[in-house]
């Protein structure tokens, strides 16, 4: 049965994960900037969701390579027509957010707490990729994840079977969120506001497996964040004082948090 889950829910990942290219697209913009709207060719882009391809691109670049074929015999490429993001990196989406599913569903097993951890999985992957990009957490993102994840536990609270504390995960976004927010204040230039708000939800989704959990995954992102910042150090690839993006250690560290609380469970 466990094994079962784990592989629906690396199907499901990875089916989510070829959602995200276009959305990390468009959210992968200075803060300063507004949301991409438009291909790199400048042509318009509908919607957020979807592989990380320009359709007049595309139509463009088949045009071409049939008058090339016509003109030569052969096409000389190998790139996929209309893509505006590298297929490596729509790739890695793809396969690490089906590990990450498929991590969750072997630590939860067929608690229906599940659920909610596979809904937000592919939120935490966006975040984590649009942060190590650009340097930013979206309001668009990290608020509605926060509320997500208060209103789906409260749910499944009222679910049989569940392991979890629907107050001590309110009481967690409240009081990380509340600690990341001091955090910025004695140290803007160290602790950025989008951080803050994904505390919030992050601390909810720590918070539904007790305080030792969220313990756990707040010291693994200070420590993963500490690792790397010492060896971009070590590498001579930063100093001291350069900014690195936090979010995506603060998402790690919650999902390795998580698994263990889960494993606890």
């Amino acid at each position: 049965m466990v094994t079962a889950l784990v592989i629906a829910a690396a199907l499901w990942g990875a089916a989510a994960g070829l959602l995200l290219p276009r959305a990390a697209y468009r959210f992968s913009v200075p803060e300063e900037e507004p949301w991409r709207d438009t291909c790199p060719a400048g042509h318009p882009l509908a919607g957020w969701i979807g592989r990380n391809r320009c359709e007049r691109c595309a139509e463009t670049a088949v045009a071409t390579a049939e008058t090339a074929v016509g003109a030569a015999g052969t096409v000389g490429t190998r790139e996929k027509p209309g893509a505006y993001g590298p297929g490596a990196a729509a790739l890695s989406l793809c396969l690490a957010t089906a590990l990450v599913c498929a991590a969750l569903a072997a630590a939860t097993g067929t608690r229906p707490e599940l659920g909610v951890w596979l809904l937000l999985a592919p939120v935490g992957v966006l975040l984590a990729v649009v942060d190590f990009r650009v340097q930013r957490l979206p309001d668009a993102l990290t608020l509605p994840l926060a509320a997500a994840a208060l209103a789906l536990l409260g749910a499944v609270a009222l679910v049989p079977e569940h392991a979890g504390d629907w107050p001590t995960a309110l009481y967690a976004a409240l009081a990380l969120g509340a600690a990341f927010f001091a955090l910025f204040l004695l140290n803007p230039g160290g602790m950025g506001f989008g951080d803050v708000k994904l505390a919030v939800g992050l601390g909810a989704v720590l918070g539904w497996y007790g305080w030792g959990t969220v313990m756990v995954g707040t010291f693994a992102a200070f420590l993963l964040g500490a690792l790397y910042g010492g060896l971009l150090v070590l590498l001579r690839r930063a100093g001291r004082k350069t900014a690195i993006a936090f979010g995506p250690f603060l998402i790690a560290g919650a999902f390795l948090g998580l698994l263990v609380g889960a494993y606890a469970a």
